[in-house]
């Protein structure tokens, strides 16, 4: 009997995103890898976000490489909302939270970030993508991001650079793997979902407690060794960076203790002043 492939979940959160969300569906519809599974997660857009969508779907119909295109589109209550939404409806063994404005790397991203999820696996029978367990397949994949601005042109690479090593102790220091980097296996990030009292940092609490859960588990955190996102420069957490910093915070206090909390934000104040 043949093994199942693996398949990747693409999940896109977006709300009025017409200027946006081609490029990121675009990345998408590019990719060489043929087990994906893209869902996008519309808050009930008034401009022509759902057209760009409708367009896509119309497009893969007749792809040389289709994916699985589905679209959701109802009014939610805030993007750790949605995301959850997407938690529950993904198939794939794993899934990536991919905005609008944020794009894949590559062509071939998702196909490198495959061939490391599978080679963690060793020998073992690949499970289901629709199992309630999938055994011992990686809790995390990861890699590295580069930041772009609004036209998708390369800025800079990520200052929090992804570490060789990856534990759950690392985002002590911040949210050292973007989440646009952070492939989490859909088992379990269906079970931790994200906590909605978060407005900001929802996706730093539940990046560490799917960690943890992983690591409890005996699971592997398997770095990619490659650049994975292109992220846009300007997002919720930018714009509300202050309300951000204090959610974050009472997160790190949360996992690492206030010590831990109050001695890393005092440095984060510091590297501010010395930037500027």
């Amino acid at each position: 009997m043949e093994e199942p492939p693996l398949k990747i979940t693409v999940a896109t959160v977006c709300y009025n995103a017409a200027s946006l969300i081609e490029r990121t569906i675009n990345s998408v519809e590019e990719q060489d890898y043929p087990h994906v599974e893209h869902l996008i997660i519309d808050g009930n857009s008034q401009d022509a976000t759902l057209e760009a969508v409708h367009h896509y779907q119309e497009r893969n119909s007749v792809a040389r490489v289709p994916h699985e295109v589905n679209c959701l589109s109802e009014p939610d209550h805030g993007i750790y909302d949605a995301m959850n939404k997407a938690l529950r409806m993904a198939t794939g063994h794993y899934i990536l939270f991919l905005n609008a404005g944020d794009t894949l790397h590559s062509r071939q991203t998702l196909s490198l970030v495959a061939c490391a999820a599978t080679a963690a696996y060793g020998d073992h029978a690949l499970p289901e993508a629709d199992d309630s367990d999938l055994g011992m397949l990686p809790a995390v994949v990861y890699g590295q991001t580069d930041i772009v601005d609004e036209q998708g042109h390369f800025l800079r690479h990520r200052r929090l650079t992804a570490p060789e090593v990856l534990t759950w102790r690392a985002f002590r220091h911040g949210m050292t793997v973007c989440h646009q980097a952070f492939f989490a296996r859909t088992d379990l990030a269906r079970r931790m979902a994200y906590n909605t009292a978060y407005r900001f940092s929802a996706d730093y609490d539940w990046c560490i407690r799917l960690m943890r859960e992983g690591q409890r588990r005996g699971l592997e955190l398997t770095n990619v060794h490659q650049t994975v996102a292109n992220y846009l420069s300007e997002g919720a957490t930018t714009r509300h960076h202050r309300a951000s910093l204090m959610e974050r915070l009472r997160i790190m206090a949360h996992h690492y203790g206030w010590g831990t909390a109050l001695a890393m934000h005092a440095w984060f104040v510091v590297r501010g002043i010395i930037k500027k």
